[in-house]
């Protein structure tokens, strides 16, 4: 074959692969998404990533540890492209209306499995429990939050409002689990650590929390929690260890959330309009990590709009329900990182709030009372253009 032969085979290859590049659609940019990993990773963590990241779409069954009782069958499920979650694949939590400790651990709580395997009952709320309805939160950023030193959170807390702002913010302490180990950060308080996941702050770090999504959403008992909810008998591991770490880190490893249209007038006044308000007085802006054991998580600025604190958001909000030194009307501080991406894993459409009752930002910002009466009334007060640059500003997170 001469070489006139080859330049025609050639080219047309090279044709066929330009056309096929403009056909296929191309990619979501880093920016439109919330999965994928914090940069600066070792092959190592990433192949670890990878697996956790298998462990997360991992689907159980009854033959696979699924049950008896549960509420979903996987972890994305609940969490479609590690976003938020939807008003129809809610939790319901139960147990106390005082700080006393939850005295309803023996029927099943804190959480109702409200389905059950073949041959067995789903739980119902029993007698003289007190209950609340939480939407899943989005999974991105967790390894920063977790970073962040206790000490740097008790700093921004303001039990007596020494400021006079209205505003103070306290850690809710908990009591820790057999198998959680504190963070090396930790700061004790009547042998009591802070809590920092969750929508009451109820878990102190992502092991604690990922071993109670398995054993209560999902009924599956691992070597760090062997007991079953419903029969509060010791089994066998259903879930290794080993795939419950990869999960773990796989949390601890997924980016933040990237801001999108910085440069935009609308979204640089909306920021303005957003601390003006003194909404970032809780939702702050940034945050710093300590040491970790993962470097690319060690010593970095980030931008959460949070202060992992609880705050009393008034009578509106208030669900009877507590968890650890957390009162009836008080939630932790929600990260709004990731705030503009929502209704892509909700189904086209934007559910806020713990229980997923707002269907807007405004309406979202509306429900805020208590410490955040203030703020709402602040905004209230702007302009219709001015709040639609501050809900441009938000929707740009």
């Amino acid at each position: 074959m001469n070489s006139k032969f080859y330049f025609v085979v050639f080219g047309v290859i090279a044709f066929a692969i330009t056309a096929c590049e403009k056909l296929l659609p191309s990619g979501p940019q880093e920016d439109e998404v919330l999965d994928g990993t914090i940069e600066g990773l070792t092959s190592t963590e990433t192949a670890q990533f990878l697996r956790g990241d298998a462990a997360f779409t991992k689907v159980f069954s009854p033959a696979t540890g699924l049950g008896p009782l549960f509420v979903s069958n996987s972890c994305i499920s609940c969490h479609a492209g590690d976003g938020k979650g939807h008003p129809s694949t809610n939790l319901i939590r139960f147990g106390q209306n005082d700080i006393s400790g939850n005295q309803f651990l023996e029927h099943g709580g804190p959480q109702l499995q409200n389905r059950a395997v073949p041959g067995y009952t789903p739980e119902s709320i029993p007698s003289g429990a007190s209950h609340s309805t939480f939407m899943a939160p989005a999974n991105t950023g967790l390894g920063f939050l977790e970073a962040v030193l206790d000490a740097d959170i008790l700093k921004m807390a303001d039990p007596d409002d020494k400021d006079g702002d209205g505003i103070s913010g306290v850690p809710n302490w908990i009591e820790l689990a057999d198998f959680v180990k504190p963070l090396a950060s930790a700061i004790s308080k009547d042998g009591k650590y802070i809590g920092r996941f969750g929508r009451k702050a109820g878990a102190h770090n992502l092991l604690n929390q990922t071993v109670n999504a398995y054993n209560q959403d999902m009924g599956v008992v691992s070597g760090y929690s062997p007991y079953d909810t419903h029969s509060r008998k010791e089994l066998d591991p259903e879930v290794p260890n080993i795939e419950v770490e990869d999960l773990v880190f796989y949390l601890h490893t997924l980016k933040a959330p990237i801001q999108r249209n910085t440069g935009d007038a609308d979204v640089k006044a909306g920021k303005q309009l957003f601390m003006n308000a003194q909404c970032g007085s809780c939702h702050r802006p940034s945050l710093k990590t300590g040491n970790s054991t993962i470097n690319a998580l060690a010593n970095k600025e980030f931008y959460p709009y949070t202060d992992l604190l609880l705050h009393d958001m008034g009578k509106e909000l208030d669900d009877n329900y507590t968890e650890g030194s957390a009162k009836t009307s008080e939630w932790r501080t929600t990260p709004l990182w990731g705030l503009g991406l929502s209704k892509d894993s909700q189904g086209g459409r934007i559910f806020l709030m713990h229980d997923g009752r707002a269907k807007s930002i405004e309406e979202a910002i509306l429900l805020h009372g208590g410490e955040a009466q203030k703020s709402r009334q602040n905004y209230a007060a702007l302009s219709s253009s001015e709040k639609q640059q501050l809900i441009t500003f938000l929707e740009s997170l």
